[in-house]
C-alpha cells in the first residue's frame, strides 16, 4: 500500500481523488501496489465529501507523516505552493504537480532537489492539461534531435478565436461567451495576455533543450488586439490566427515567444478548434508530430496526474530521469533577430506609390485583397526576414498608419 496526499482540493485536486477512487483496482494493478489517499490539505471544509476525516488543514500534518511517500500538488500558484512542494522533496516525498506557474519558475530548483534526494518531480499535466506530451517528449522522442516546439497551448483563447473566424463573432462577445461557459476565469488577462501560454511555452523549451527558461524570457503577446478584420485578413492569406507559443533550438541557444500568428490551414494545427490544444513537435528523424487533446478540464487533467502518480509508484525506488540544467541571462536569444514573414495591414495615402514602395523596400512582397477593406487599405505579406530589419524597413516608408502586424507560421 502506498500513502499519498493531495495539497488543494479544488477541480483538479477533487479530480485526482475521482479517479484514484473510481479506478483503483485498475490503477493498482497498474503501478503494482494499491493507493491510498492519506491526506488532503484545503483551508475549506467538506463535511459531505466522503473523505472529510482525511482532511486537515496544518501541512506539517502532511511534512513529518513518514508513511506519506508521494505529495500531489494541485494547489496553483507559488505564494504556498512553492515552499511546501520544497518541503516535501526536501523531506523524502516524491511529488506530482499540475502547477504550470511553479515549473515554469522553478522547475530547475526543484527537481535538482529531487534529483539529490533520489526522488521524482513529475508534472505531466502542467502543460496541455490530459495531452500526453512531456513524457512522449523526453522519452518516446528520444532518438531525435528535437529542433522545435510550436502549439496552441490555451483552450480560452482557441476558443474565443474559433468563434470569431467561424461565426464573425467580435472579440468581446467571444470573451463574455468564454466566461458564461466555465472556459474564462472572472479576470481572463492570463490567458488573453499570454501569460499561461509563456508558462507553457517555459516548460516545452527547457524540457526540450535542456536547459530552463524563465517566463521574464520570454516574448509574450497576447489577444486582445486581434479584430475581425484581423481574422479576414488572414482568411485572404489563406491562414487562420491561433494563439502560438513557440520555441526554437538556434544553435546552443534558443528562441522562445508567445504570439497570435496567422497559420496556414494547410499546416497540421490550423483545424484545432475550440477549447482544444494541439502541440507540434518537430524532429530531425520523425519530422513533425502532432499532440490534440483537451487542454484543461476536470477529469482530463485528473488523468496526467495519476498518471504521474502510478509512474512514481513504480519508480520509488529507482528514479526517473526527468531533468534539466540551470537556465542563463543570455540563453534565449533577442526576438530582433528571429526570422519570420508578416502579415500587415497598413492605411496609406497612395495605395500606388505605398506599394512601390514597399517593394522596393522589401523586394518580394505579395500584395493581398479583401472585400472588407477600407479603401486606403494594404494588406501584404512580407519576406523571412530577421524582425529588426522588417521593422526597420517599414519605418522608412513615409505616410502611413500601421493597423496591424502578424507573424506567419512556416509550420
Amino acid at each position: 500500500m502506498i500513502k499519498i496526499a493531495i495539497l488543494g482540493y479544488g477541480t483538479v485536486g477533487s479530480g485526482v481523488a475521482e479517479v484514484l477512487m473510481q479506478n483503483a483496482d485498475s490503477i493498482a494493478q497498474k503501478a503494482g501496489r494499491p493507493i491510498e489517499i492519506a491526506r488532503i490539505l484545503d483551508i475549506r471544509d467538506f463535511p459531505d465529501d466522503p473523505l472529510w476525516p482525511r482532511f486537515t488543514k496544518n501541512f506539517d500534518d502532511i511534512v513529518n507523516d513518514p508513511e506519506i511517500s508521494i505529495v500531489v500538488e494541485t494547489m496553483g500558484g507559488l505564494r504556498f505552493a512553492y515552499p511546501f512542494v520544497k518541503a516535501c522533496l526536501e523531506n523524502g516525498k516524491s511529488v506530482v504537480t499540475s502547477n504550470k506557474e511553479l515549473v515554469a519558475a522553478k522547475g530547475d530548483e526543484l527537481l535538482e532537489i529531487a534529483r539529490s534526494n533520489n526522488l521524482n518531480f513529475l508534472f505531466e499535466a502542467s502543460v496541455g492539461g490530459g495531452i500526453p506530451i512531456l513524457r512522449p517528449l523526453d522519452q518516446c522522442l528520444a532518438a531525435n534531435e528535437v529542433t522545435e516546439v510550436a502549439g496552441i497551448l490555451n483552450g480560452t483563447t482557441n476558443f474565443m478565436l474559433t468563434k470569431m473566424i467561424e461565426e464573425d463573432m467580435p472579440f468581446d462577445e467571444a470573451l463574455t461567451l468564454a466566461q458564461e461557459l466555465g472556459y474564462a476565469e472572472r479576470d481572463p488577462s492570463a490567458d488573453i495576455d499570454g501569460a499561461d501560454a509563456c508558462r507553457k511555452t517555459c516548460i516545452l523549451a527547457s524540457l526540450a533543450f535542456g536547459r530552463h527558461v524563465f517566463p521574464e524570457q520570454v516574448v509574450t503577446e497576447g489577444i486582445r488586439h486581434i479584430s475581425l478584420d484581423d481574422v479576414d485578413a488572414a482568411s485572404a492569406t489563406g491562414g487562420v490566427i491561433k494563439l502560438i507559443g513557440r520555441t526554437r533550438r538556434e544553435g546552443e541557444k534558443v528562441y522562445a515567444f508567445v504570439a497570435p500568428t496567422v497559420v496556414p490551414k494547410t499546416s497540421l494545427i490550423a483545424d484545432v478548434r475550440d477549447v482544444f490544444n494541439g502541440i507540434l513537435v518537430r524532429g530531425n528523424a520523425i519530422g513533425d508530430v502532432v499532440f490534440y487533446g483537451r487542454g484543461a478540464g476536470k477529469l482530463p487533467t485528473a488523468s496526467a496526474v495519476v498518471a504521474d502518480v502510478i509512474d512514481e509508484v513504480k519508480h520509488l525506488s529507482a528514479r526517473k530521469y526527468l531533468y534539466w540544467e540551470k537556465g542563463a541571462e543570455d540563453y534565449v536569444l533577442p526576438q530582433e533577430n528571429f526570422e519570420t514573414a508578416w502579415m500587415i495591414r497598413l492605411l496609406v495615402d497612395d495605395k500606388d506609390l505605398a506599394a512601390l514602395a514597399l517593394e522596393a523596400l522589401f523586394g518580394n512582397v505579395k500584395f493581398l485583397t479583401r472585400s472588407r477593406a477600407a479603401s486606403n487599405e494594404l494588406l501584404f505579406i512580407t519576406p523571412v526576414l530577421p524582425e529588426r530589419e522588417t521593422a526597420k524597413r517599414l519605418a522608412e516608408l513615409k505616410n502611413y498608419v500601421l493597423v496591424n502586424a502578424l507573424r506567419v507560421a512556416d509550420f
